[in-house]
């Protein structure tokens, strides 16, 4: 099994997400959607040339080709975020309790336990957990608070506040944050379904990230409704394409990708490409 911890079974709801590479154009409007519905927030030039970005989505990039023929290059996108593991390391790492793991298969973030060591930073194999240096949303913060530079964030003024998602907690410096699966709108979802008298249906609780993707990349839903389209895709449809980064950890991922299919046996080397042009031409 590989892991010291027993397996806890989810008879209920458990949630996860596919990404299909193949659709995929690293648009990035997964990462603004996630941006702004969980009051994200926004650092600055300065900061990410930092490494202290905050965004809880990023979009790798990965290359293939020969370096000598730029025509030859192609890229792969891959949205990266929060892998929900249902082994996942930075949960044991945590001296407070802070990030754990839910009935539903989220890996939750209590922010008013965490204290800041960055173990579970430093533990996590994706580097998806980003840590809130500054205050810059105005949590807990007085009106005449200056950033290091003497300047001061609108965002402190109510007015600018009411941009900020109400549904969504502010947090504040000093704590780990990242992808929550958008756990305000499965919430929500369940309790729709509840006054209306009825099972959640499939596609009830979509994600900020889901929403705004143009190419329908991502599908999310319970994998334990074998009439889910999650469930279909993963194990039915598109089983033989489905694929978890670093699953050789075996810290069982929640998110899966869909891998990349191109029109071509391989990708040729600069010299074949060249060859083939000359007798196109």
């Amino acid at each position: 099994n590989g892991t010291m911890y027993p397996v806890h079974e989810k008879p209920g709801i458990h949630w996860g997400m596919s990404i299909d590479l193949n659709t995929c154009t690293g648009c990035a409007s997964c990462v603004i959607a996630c941006q702004a519905e969980n009051n994200v927030s926004v650092v600055g030039k300065h900061e990410v040339l930092k490494s202290q970005e905050m965004s809880w989505i990023r979009i790798d990039r990965y290359f293939s080709g020969n370096p000598d023929n730029p025509d030859s290059i192609q890229a792969v996108f891959q949205p990266m975020m929060c892998q929900h593991c249902d082994n996942a390391p930075c949960e044991n790492v945590c001296p407070v309790s802070a990030t754990n793991h839910s009935s539903e298969g989220l890996n939750q973030m209590a922010y008013n336990r965490c204290i800041g060591t960055k173990y579970c930073a430093n533990n996590c194999p994706y580097k998806v957990r980003r840590f809130n240096w500054f205050d810059f949303n105005g949590a807990d913060s007085f009106a005449d608070n200056l950033y290091m530079d003497g300047s001061r964030d609108d965002i402190n003024d109510d007015l600018t506040r009411m941009v900020l998602n109400p549904d969504v907690t502010v947090r504040s410096r000093g704590v780990m944050e990242k992808c929550s699966f958008c756990v305000q709108r499965l919430q929500e979802a369940k309790l729709v379904s509840k006054l209306a008298g009825h099972p959640m249906k499939d596609g009830a609780a979509k994600t900020a990230c889901q929403v705004a993707c143009a190419s329908n990349c991502i599908t999310f839903g319970n994998v334990n409704d074998t009439e889910s389209e999650i469930y279909k895709l993963r194990y039915q449809d598109n089983k033989e394409r489905v694929f978890y980064v670093l699953e050789q950890l075996h810290i069982l991922p929640n998110v899966n990708y869909l891998s990349k299919i191109r029109n071509t046996s391989s990708i040729m080397a600069g010299s074949e490409l060249d060859e083939m042009a000359k007798q196109h031409i």
